[in-house]
């Protein structure tokens, strides 16, 4: 592979005068970060979060945003349409830095496709290495949904996954909901909890130099119980490190798309032999585009972050089919299956709109993740950090958030880090906002209404690991911002009690909002689902940041 180049907008040799206007955002909020042109590609020289953890207060490094999308499908994928050029070159016209081509597993994928693709990827990396480009693999979860597995390029990148697929994969194993080994669940359960300990092994031995996995649309089908997300973060904190906040497939709901039952992220599901009994009907539903355990203040996501351990969110486009798109599969050539070949014969470009859900990835959806070098392993390393915040609509181009303690020099923490404080400390949360400087690609320039303050006590380690209730989360603050233009920071102030607690943060356009899941008490301002079929996703947006922790000791 070739040495890794920065991208245009952190490029001090490209002239601004040929960034068009993201990229001009973005190098001025590198810029205001301290790290441009070579100093993000050598990387930070700030003292690492790690070294503060000892002691009282804490600085965290510098931090640049990189934008990206862990959930693309192309021909590799049985159900898919478009061909992996395709797709790298929308990410690349919208905006990302960093993509992940997750295929579905198949019979023809470990085969064939997963070589095949891999080729493609490489030849990529070597043609434009300003592009951060993937490889990995949406694994079916055995007794339960899907994740995203991926790994840093190296020599062993593709053989890994293959290893993985043949020998953990749900599906070709008969392990999933649908197969007639699901209702083993027990036997279903341990495998995908071995599953997770295999690749945390792969990464100890160095066998390659890193592998993430995040659940894909936990509660789309409502067959991720709590106890089984816990126990797979439990197995390899290091590699199973979060969830998707919010599902991809944002265009089902576009008015008269798909139909009047049609719901944002194709949640349109309803409880199987196979859900876990103990969630309601309502968590089949997006609230604002993002899933319900994400957007239930108190919820599922809340439970598992009030244990104290991070679990991170993402979003992503999980493009398959963009919709009013004009593009329809190519035909087999005689005798050729996906199973023979591992992909899909090239789309036929048509006059006519073809039926989709998603949109291309960066169009809608986005994860801007904290790096302090320009690499596919400073965004592995942002990711399990917890740095990460996103947007849907370009909502934001940028947030920057950092917690101290009011006496304390510095930066503080920030997005997945942990303050250390003495009870009865006075804290300052900073929350810079830079608003979106231009129309989004739906040609609406988004307007930030309202910063919403989340706050909940750490418990530790819950005794029902089938707990979906945090209830000692709610909104604390609700900052109306409607109108504010350009960079401005929030400086909210905030106080240790005797019990340690995290805060997490979350806005939006201000267009549909309504009291949340678990009433007003606990969230006045919250997302709410939109009427079956009436959900055009542009004119509602959200964002939504990972949490920082705050470890209280005694006076």
């Amino acid at each position: 592979m070739n040495e890794q180049q920065l991208p245009p907008w952190a490029d001090p040799s490209v002239s601004p005068a040929d960034l068009d206007p993201q990229g001009v955002s973005r190098r001025q909020l590198l810029c205001r970060a301290g790290l441009f042109g070579a100093a993000f590609a050598l990387g930070s020289t700030a003292v690492p979060a790690a070294a503060s953890e000892g002691r009282y207060g804490g600085s965290d490094p510098h931090l640049a945003y990189l934008v990206g999308d862990h959930h693309i499908h192309t021909v590799y994928s049985h159900d898919a349409k478009y061909t992996f050029s395709q797709l790298a070159t929308a990410g690349a016209e919208y905006g990302l830095d960093w993509m992940v081509f997750t295929e579905h597993s198949n019979v023809g994928h470990a085969k064939y496709g997963a070589p095949l693709e891999h080729e493609e990827i490489l030849e990529a990396r070597a043609e434009n290495p300003r592009q951060l480009i993937f490889q990995g693999l949406e694994w079916y979860i055995p007794a339960a949904e899907h994740c995203t597995v991926f790994t840093a390029p190296g020599p062993h990148e593709v053989d890994l996954l293959t290893r993985f697929e043949n020998a953990y994969d749900g599906k070709l194993l008969g392990y999933t909901e649908g197969s007639a080994g699901a209702a083993d669940t027990a036997r279903n359960e341990a495998h995908a909890v071995r599953a997770i300990q295999w690749l945390a092994a792969q990464r100890r031995t160095g066998y390659v130099d890193d592998v993430l996995v995040l659940a894909n649309h936990p509660m789309r089908l409502g067959i991720d119980s709590p106890h089984e997300m816990r126990n797979w973060r439990d197995a390899a904190p290091e590699i199973m490190i979060g969830m998707e906040g919010a599902p991809g497939a944002q265009g089902a709901a576009v008015p008269g798309l798909r139909g009047t039952t049609s719901i944002r992220g194709e949640y349109e599901n309803k409880p199987s032999a196979q859900s876990w009994a103990g969630y309601p009907a309502d968590s089949y539903l997006t609230y604002g585009g993002f899933d319900w355990a994400t957007a239930t203040v108190g919820g599922l996501w809340d439970s598992m972050l009030a244990e104290g351990s991070l679990f991170s969110i993402t979003t992503n486009s999980d493009a398959h089919r963009v919709v009013f798109d004009t593009w329809k599969n190519g035909d087999w050539a005689p005798g050729q299956n996906f199973d023979n070949t591992g992909r899909l014969p090239d789309p036929v470009n048509t006059d006519t709109p073809q039926p989709g859900s998603d949109f291309w990835p960066g169009q809608f959806s986005r994860t801007h993740v904290g790096v302090t070098r320009y690499g596919y392993r400073a965004v592995m390393a942002g990711l399990r950090a917890g740095r990460v915040w996103l947007d849907h609509g370009h909502l934001l181009d940028g947030l920057e958030v950092r917690l101290k303690r009011e006496r304390d020099h510095g930066r503080g923490v920030t997005l997945g880090g942990r303050l250390k404080v003495r009870s009865g400390d006075r804290l300052t949360l900073n929350v810079t906002v830079t608003t979106a400087s231009r129309p989004n690609p739906q040609g609406i320039l988004p307007e930030l209404a309202h910063v919403d303050v989340i706050r909940g006590t750490v418990r530790g380690p819950v005794a029902d690991r089938d707990s979906w209730r945090a209830p000692d989360t709610k909104v604390v603050r609700a900052q109306d911002v409607a109108g504010r233009k350009g960079t401005y920071t929030l400086r909210i102030p905030l106080t240790a009690g005797d019990e340690s607690f995290y805060v997490r943060l979350r806005g939006s356009d201000g267009n549909r909002n309504g009291a949340g899941y678990l009433g007003a008490s606990v969230d006045p301002n919250g997302p709410i689902p939109h009427e079956p079929g009436n959900g055009d996703p542009w004119a509602d947006t959200w964002f939504y940041s990972n949490p920082i922790f705050v470890d209280v000791e005694g006076p």
